[in-house]
């Protein structure tokens, strides 16, 4: 069975990849990583590494950014600090990086980054040879070509690929857009997304004018590519030989890294369980519960599937409250969003089918009733006849 690895932003997200089911994390040190956007971890390293390493959970430590001359000198002190630590593997994409962490950490495993941008066996296979043992394909490749890549490389070179997230409209993520625009480098983890902008025409002899340039009414979003979800093949990239099925987004909420995580966990179980039967039809809604753009299959059917797609983000859930436990009747909550009684929460445990629960009795932790929870990280309770898995998420529809 193939590999499940989510993103781990901080701490909270890398509990939460944990709790609802990852094989693997990966993870951000304070440095040499491709998200500047999250926490990330420092001094905390070590303790997210047992932590994962408590529960049989692997850490791999990205540091795929592609480093100046002037930081190369503080990369050794970096990966065998991260060695000292006890992650899994390093992630990198720079063949200087790659040398560097050979003579550095020895014992740790590398893998190949996708911004490496391998496409072809012969690339895959000298990357083997100087030592990687996991290749990170690049986005841009079919389901056949994938397949090409497996045979024609050594069966313990893993492969890993993206099976859901955000698209880089550019190859393998290499793109100098942000750098023009905002003087932020997408190749060293500060990318502003111009991609996601809406944009109109100006004409030179017409300055301050702004021409709609709009096939459809709300905009243009030329460069906004739809986010990849392939849930409903995971059978088929198991079958072209992907080892390692990959979630994009250090950067989303631990909210997000929970359901993504396991509605994916969920498919990867039933599949295994039953190969020959579609996924469930609540696994795959689970995706819709989360903050996304409209879904597609990238290129994995050809090079004709990743589209572009008008507008933002779909936001229909959010979380009201987290389940810390359950004792004599009454599941005992932390508040996240307000909610008030009467209202239906739609529950998802860390493992198994969501349900639902009608917010009765609602109190407070002296025992008090209230009429509402409007206070974030309020302590709570509400009246419930079964036993409730710690970490289930409830939600209201936005």
């Amino acid at each position: 069975m193939a590999e499940l690895l989510s993103p781990a932003g901080d701490m909270e997200r890398l509990k939460s990849a944990v709790l609802f089911g990852a094989d693997a994390v990966y993870l951000g040190g304070n440095s040499f990583g491709m998200r500047t956007a999250p926490k990330n971890f420092g001094d905390d390293l070590r303790e997210a590494v047992e932590y994962a390493h408590a529960h049989g959970v692997q850490v791999y430590l990205t540091c795929n950014i592609l480093p100046h001359s002037d930081e190369i000198q503080r990369l050794p002190g970096f990966l065998q600090n991260a060695a000292d630590c006890g992650v899994d593997a390093f992630i990198i994409s720079d063949l200087g990086a790659l040398t560097i962490a050979k003579q550095a950490a020895p014992q740790v495993p590398v893998h190949i980054s996708t911004q490496a941008g391998i496409v072809n066996y012969a690339t895959a296979n000298v990357f083997y040879e100087m030592g990687a043992s996991r290749v990170i394909l690049a986005r841009e490749l079919s389901l056949e070509e994938i397949s090409t890549i497996r045979a024609k490389t050594p069966s313990d070179l893993e492969i890993e690929t993206f099976v859901h997230g955000s698209m880089c409209v550019s190859f393998s993520g290499r793109c100098l857009l942000s750098s023009y625009l905002t003087g932020r480098d997408a190749n060293r983890g500060d990318c502003a997304q111009p991609c996601r902008w809406k944009y109109r025409l100006v004409e030179e002899n017409r300055p301050g004018e702004f021409l709609p340039i709009e096939e459809q009414d709300g905009g243009t979003y030329i460069l906004n590519a739809e986010d990849l979800c392939m849930i409903e093949h995971l059978s088929q990239l198991e079958q072209a030989g992907v080892t390692s099925f990959k979630i994009e987004g250090r950067a989303k909420s631990a909210y997000y890294t929970s359901v993504v995580t396991g509605a994916y966990r969920a498919a990867m179980d039933f599949t295994r369980d039953h190969p020959e039967d579609p996924i469930p039809a609540w696994i795959v809604e689970e995706l819709d519960k989360v903050s996304h753009r409209p879904y597609g299959t990238g290129f994995y059917f050809g090079q004709a599937g990743q589209e572009t797609v008008k507008g933002g983000y779909t936001r229909n859930y959010q979380v009201i409250a987290v389940a810390e436990g359950w004792e004599e009747g009454r599941l005992l909550l932390t508040q996240r969003n307000r909610f008030f009684p009467g209202e239906e929460a739609d529950c998802l445990p860390p493992r198994g089918k969501p349900f639902f629960l009608t917010i009765e009795d609602l109190q407070d932790e002296e025992g008090n009733a209230v009429e509402a929870a409007p206070h974030p990280m309020q302590r709570l309770s509400v009246r419930c006849e079964h036993p409730v898995q710690p970490g289930t998420l409830l939600r209201k529809k936005a």
